[in-house]
């Protein structure tokens, strides 16, 4: 829903005016609207307007509570960013935060890798899932779009996204766009994941002319990421894996697949120099760095392949921890 002219501060035409242009060239931006409805309320709650987004204003602003993880306080370092460099486009004053002063451990969670048996289970308890009477196809989706995250190594985002024409049958390709580094590619599909798209293609979409979308809500529009995440939570606990707020993640799956698909890799000795460029593109990621790590949890999940690791790419493993946005 378009809410323009609800903010209230002395720059509410720049926030507005920021929104709008992030909207023209594709983001949704829900997430920054909200923030910025937060900006706002703190700009009227100071005693001096101001047409300008000041030095003091931002710093106070993006300063980390107590209670937050950083990640959250960088969210609002990065928006300011974003708004003060739009500001400055329009011949504004507005402190622009150098990107010099924040320091991020990009690495800092440790993925969990699930085994093989563990995917197995995981697997039969989606097939198993019980039905829903608001959402008759729920376990259909569900057992599909976990399959496409571990076997393509697709962010939950990217999956409930897809929509019809980007998955072809007849190719068994699926393509991915209007992703985190706005990087679009092809993805190729195993022949048994191809043959259940096909199969769920017939059962959940055929004489559906009211969806474009390749796993439709019952309610309009596409499956959510936070419902899918919800979901797997009852999976996990089905499939006899413990978890907490910290992990096992929906998000682990996609790790899953880079570490198995490297771990296959170095078994049958390929050369992982020329093979990074193509998991790093088939990833999406934004370079190299993103790809490399899986090399160092590969060799040090499984060290009866850490010789073969380290013969092929020693140079390539960095010595970091993880950050889960991978």
């Amino acid at each position: 829903m378009n809410r323009e002219n609800t903010f209230k501060s002395s720059l509410k035409d720049s926030l507005q005016g920021y929104i709008n242009e992030k909207q023209a060239v594709g983001y949704s931006f829900a997430k920054g609207i909200s923030m910025l409805r937060q900006f706002d309320n703190y700009l009227c709650s100071l005693p001096q307007n101001t047409t300008e987004l000041t030095k003091e204003i931002v710093l106070e602003w993006t300063k980390r509570k107590s209670f937050e993880a950083t990640s959250t306080q960088l969210g609002r370092i990065s928006l300011m960013r974003g708004l003060a460099e739009y500001m400055s486009r329009m011949g504004k004053k507005a402190y622009i935060y150098p990107k010099s002063l924040v320091t991020v451990n990009r690495y800092s969670y440790t993925p969990y890798i699930f085994s093989k048996k563990e995917i197995a289970s995981i697997f039969y308890a989606c097939d198993n899932f019980p039905a829903s009477k608001e959402s008759p196809n729920r376990q259909i989706i569900l057992s599909l779009v976990i399959r496409m995250i571990y076997g393509c190594g697709l962010r939950i985002s990217e999956a409930v996204n897809l929509t019809v024409s980007d998955v072809n049958l007849n190719e068994g390709t699926i393509f991915i766009k209007d992703t985190k580094f706005g990087k679009e590619r092809l993805i190729p599909m195993a022949d048994t994941l191809k043959k259940r798209c096909r199969e769920y293609s017939i059962l959940v979409l055929t004489g559906k002319s009211d969806t474009s979308y390749f796993f439709p809500s019952p309610f309009g529009g596409h499956y959510k990421s936070n419902t899918i995440y919800g979901l797997f939570r009852k999976v996990l606990w089905a499939a006899g894996i413990s978890h907490t707020g910290k992990g096992p993640r929906l998000h682990d799956m996609r790790h899953t697949y880079a570490v198995h698909c490297l771990k296959k890799w170095a078994l049958a000795n390929r050369d992982m120099t020329n093979c990074m460029p193509y998991l790093s593109a088939y990833l999406g990621h934004e370079d190299l760095r993103g790809s490399q790590r899986y090399l160092r949890l590969t060799a040090d999940l499984y060290p009866d392949i850490t010789s073969k690791v380290e013969k092929n790419c020693s140079w390539l493993i960095p010595e970091v921890n993880w950050h889960e946005t991978y």
